[in-house]
């Protein structure tokens, strides 16, 4: 077995090491999180930061509640329309164990 060394440009999170997410998988993926009754919100921050160690700003406060995966997806765009050269991540929170249950970037 051949072991091979991973090139690629910086990971922030767990599916930045897969493909970019098609619009319908990143529907999905806010659908799966809607569906637990996890609660959505949108961060960003600048490009070229660590990702890991710096902060991210919230878009607003968490859509605490939102069933509609189109008002989530509406707020992605919303944040990436007015900080275009900032990275946006979905984050659904989890009431039960008070953490984040679920983050990704959708704008890289």
């Amino acid at each position: 077995m051949t072991v091979q060394a991973y090139k690629a440009t910086r990971k922030y999170e767990t599916f930045s090491y897969l493909p970019q997410l098609t619009p319908d998988q990143v529907s999905r993926q806010i659908a799966y999180a809607i569906s637990l009754g996890w609660n959505p919100a949108v961060e960003h921050t600048e490009k070229g930061a660590d990702a890991y160690s710096n902060y991210w700003y919230m878009w607003k406060l968490p859509l605490f509640g939102e069933q509609s995966v189109e008002a989530v997806l509406a707020e992605i765009e919303a944040c990436h329309r007015e900080f275009p050269d900032h990275m946006v991540r979905f984050v659904a929170y989890d009431n039960y164990t008070q953490s984040q249950g679920l983050a990704f970037v959708v704008y890289r």
